[in-house]
């Protein structure tokens, strides 16, 4: 089984640990997890802001970036819906407007290898107790992308329980969108911020010491929202804890 880990542009910039935490994880399962460093920006941004050709350009250098592992993993939902979701469709419009079928070839190819981290997890390797010790209070914030593009479920959640020593708390109106959405965010701020303004308040109405999630992006600004409160809850992505033993805590 070859495997590459998609660990996309926010990771990448922002949270490397939550990458090295996908590796320390698989590696501890069994799963040697290659890192094909031509990866880049999978287009979201662009797409999201409604430059689709400018987007395509992207697609195949992902789509060569990935090419010849058997899966690709990536600790966000948001990204694997893009390539799962988007892509194909991007495909399909080059294709019918008679520009030949490279692009909706490599968008199958990519879309039909790449998985999130719990669908790996859960589907592919078959385990929900990966050996993970976390003694904390935890609540889950299940982001739109893998909620309702990708259908997680109750995969986060699965892993979340089996994992030694976490007590993991209700997050009451769980489904609501957090107000981040990417280039959401940016072009209505007020909107934003007061989506986020409620996602916190439920969050710290569980009384957990710390918000979970899938998708660092979301989790990035729900940290900003906790910061501006003066909040002691902290952020931390799903993978971390999947990765932290009693010996080596890793979040």
């Amino acid at each position: 089984m070859r495997v590459a880990l998609f660990v996309t542009c926010v990771n990448d910039a922002l949270y490397p640990g939550t990458g090295r935490a996908v590796v320390t994880l698989l590696d501890r399962l069994g799963v040697e997890v290659d890192f094909p460093a031509a990866q880049t920006c999978c287009g979201q941004p662009q797409y999201n802001t409604g430059y689709r050709r400018e987007t395509e350009p992207l697609v195949l250098r992902s789509a060569r970036a990935f090419e010849g592992y058997d899966y690709v993993v990536t600790p966000s939902g948001s990204c694997a819906a893009m390539v799962r979701d988007n892509y194909p469709r991007i495909g399909a419009k080059a294709l019918a407007e008679g520009r030949g079928s490279e692009l909706a070839d490599a968008a199958a190819s990519l879309a039909a290898r790449t998985f999130e981290l719990t669908e790996f997890l859960v589907d592919v390797l078959g385990v929900t107790d990966v050996g993970a010790y976390f003694p904390h209070t935890v609540t889950y914030h299940p982001s739109c992308h893998g909620l309702r593009m990708l259908g997680l479920g109750e995969r986060p959640r699965r892993l979340l329980e089996a994992v030694k020593g976490l007590e993991l708390r209700e997050l009451p109106g769980a489904e609501e969108c957090c107000g981040f959405g990417g280039t959401f965010a940016v072009k209505n701020p007020d909107v934003s911020a007061a989506m986020g303004a409620d996602k916190v308040r439920n969050a710290l109405s569980t009384g957990a010491g710390v918000l979970c999630g899938a998708d660092n992006s979301c989790l990035l600004h729900l940290d900003g929202t906790l910061r501006r409160r003066g909040a002691t809850m902290r952020t931390v992505h799903l993978a971390e804890i999947l990765a932290s033993t009693e010996t080596e805590v890793l979040a």
